[in-house]
């Protein structure tokens, strides 16, 4: 796969109703289906910033088309085809704005939680850790320092929320959010997926610390859905410069969030302009990901 596909911060589709903006992707529904586009929006503490950044769109659905097909035999996923060429001809008229950032998808009825595997100790979890020793209720070992690797992976489902960061639960409150046998069962298929990826990345220079994943109902089996395994929905070290004990630089928008508290951005709407060099950096980060994991270039 490969060449530049055009920059898009928002989308129109006339005569497509659409069903949601969200902080990256614009999504669409097209007769029965959901058209999910992701556009190059980037957010940083929950803030849209106004500067997009090229090709990531391109990387997000890209990538999760690849990781859909590597985990299609743990669970069946949403994706019909990312693929413009084979969508419906009325999408076809949108070809310059699908190419590359499109995925047309089932609808299916979504589960309440997000699903989150980590196998290092990072993020929210390493806040958690530090006040309690635990994370989602789940006792860890003392002594484990920042980015730290586990002793297994662990189950932390969150709620979703409109705005603002998702809330961490415990396994028996998503149990009761979902109903038992769904989350014993979205907690095996997540731990599959994740082991699967993290076995497969390491080899290729990256650590997967951890993983955001979604689900819903469709035709009454439990499928995988929305992105997967992206620098935005899972966080990605490289693994020649991990060194527990500190944060680890990232396959993802470091580069920004370390912009934005250079400038001392007070975290409100609305963001600054990144510089060019931010841009660029951003950008290089995405596309570098993707190489590595796929081993194809998108540029």
């Amino acid at each position: 796969m490969s060449g530049q596909t055009n920059i898009c911060i928002q989308t129109e589709l006339s005569g497509l109703p659409l069903v949601r903006r969200g902080k990256v992707r614009d999504i669409y529904e097209y007769e029965d289906k959901l058209l999910l586009i992701a556009t190059d929006r980037i957010s940083a503490f929950d803030v849209v910033l106004p500067t997009p950044i090229p090709m990531k769109g391109a990387v997000l659905t890209q990538l999760s088309q690849f990781w859909f097909e590597m985990m299609k035999d743990i669970v069946p996923h949403h994706l019909i085809s990312a693929d413009v060429d084979q969508f419906p001809k009325p999408l076809q008229q949108f070809r310059d704005v699908l190419r590359l950032r499109s995925m047309l998808s089932v609808k299916a009825d979504m589960f309440a939680v997000e699903c989150v595997v980590r196998g290092y100790l990072a993020g929210s979890g390493w806040k958690e850790y530090q006040e309690s020793g635990s994370v989602c209720g789940i006792a860890l070992p003392s002594g484990l320092r920042e980015c730290d690797r586990l002793p297994e992976p662990i189950f932390t489902p969150a709620t979703k929320a409109e705005t603002g960061h998702d809330l961490n639960i415990s396994f028996e409150e998503a149990a009761r959010i979902v109903g038992e046998e769904n989350a014993a069962r979205l907690r095996d298929i997540s731990f599959k997926i994740y082991n699967r990826a993290a076995e497969y990345a390491l080899p290729l220079g990256i650590i997967i610390a951890d993983v955001k994943f979604e689900f819903g109902i469709y035709n009454g089996e439990i499928i995988l859905c929305d992105e997967l395994l992206t620098p935005d929905s899972s966080r990605f070290w490289p693994r020649s410069n991990y060194r527990p004990g500190r944060p680890q630089p990232s396959f993802d928008k470091q580069f920004v969030r370390d912009y934005l508290e250079q400038i001392r951005f007070d975290k409100k709407p609305p963001g600054p302009e990144l510089p060019p060099s931010v841009v660029q950096g951003t950008m290089d980060k995405y596309l570098e990901a993707y190489r590595l994991l796929s081993g194809n270039r998108l540029v």
